[in-house]
């Protein structure tokens, strides 16, 4: 039988090499998730491995079993990892970039000295349209969930965002009863939370002139040219489980790219957000 490669652990292993330093300020927890973290971001913990269990994992760092709890629901809810019963805590299969979720975005906000915000626009349903049926693998006219918001930096509004998910998998009466939570943990956040894992995505990025509705929104004037990001998110089965169109005005935000090729040792592109300095 051959050995696993030294640089990728095998099933229901913890992570060598973990340094937890007991007289740091950063609570222990965080300084496991953040080691974990690495090791998926890199690639020492490939997808689909199985990691020990919530018991071996605190006898073999020394840790109590809460604060191993604490770290992989951190993990878990950026979409790192994915609880299966009967099988276990799992890497998660390529993911969506947890740069695109907007509890990541106000983290990258407030790391480049800004204030985030956001305002609800509209939370409710909506019959899906030709184009959300088709994105969702819906009839067209099925009753969709429609999530409206309006981003901020600074008091100044840098985004118009639009999601769309199936009406079975997310209610707007379990969406809007935590609003509050949408700027901490994100609407891929609140996904998890009742089950729903988004776990690929595509995205498009486009630019078209800006509606009267977006002028007025986004405080621009009439014609102007907007950023545009279209994505469809898929669930580890395949499904479509969201469809977002959000618009931004390009001198107040931008995107930077990252690819790695075949032989790198980071296995996932990477979206990022440009910010202005205005």
């Amino acid at each position: 039988m051959r050995d696993a490669p030294p640089d990728v652990l095998a099933r229901g292993s913890t992570l060598p090499g973990l340094v937890l330093d007991r007289t740091s300020r950063t609570p222990l927890h965080r300084q496991l998730a953040e080691q974990l973290k690495r090791a998926i971001e890199c690639g020492q913990l490939a997808p689909g491995t199985v990691l020990s269990s919530e018991p071996r994992m605190a006898q073999e760092t020394g840790l109590s079993r809460i604060t191993v709890r604490h770290a992989i629901r951190s993990l878990t809810d950026q979409g790192l990892l994915v609880r299966r019963r009967g099988i276990g805590t799992h890497v998660a299969y390529d993911r969506t970039p947890h740069a695109l979720d907007l509890a990541a975005v106000h983290e990258d906000l407030r790391e480049a000295g800004r204030a985030p915000a956001t305002e609800v626009v509209f939370c409710g349903t909506q019959p899906a349209s030709p184009q959300v049926a088709a994105a969702l693998a819906l009839a067209e006219g099925s009753e969709v969930t429609v999530l409206e918001r309006l981003q901020y930096a600074d008091g100044q509004c840098i985004g118009h965002l639009r999601n769309h998910l199936p009406y079975d998998l997310l209610r707007p009466q379990l969406l809007s009863a935590h609003d509050g939570r949408l700027g901490s943990i994100g609407l891929y956040g609140l996904m998890r939370a009742v089950g729903v894992f988004a776990c690929t995505a595509q995205h498009a990025i486009g630019a078209r002139a800006a509606t009267t509705e977006e002028c007025e929104r986004l405080d621009v004037p009439e014609g102007s040219a907007l950023l545009t990001l279209t994505r469809t998110t898929f669930d580890q089965s395949g499904r479509p489980v969201e469809y977002g169109n959000h618009s931004y005005p390009p001198g107040r935000r931008g995107f930077e790219f990252r690819l790695t090729a075949g032989g790198a040792t980071c296995r996932t592109p990477r979206l990022r957000w440009r910010w202005a300095s205005c």
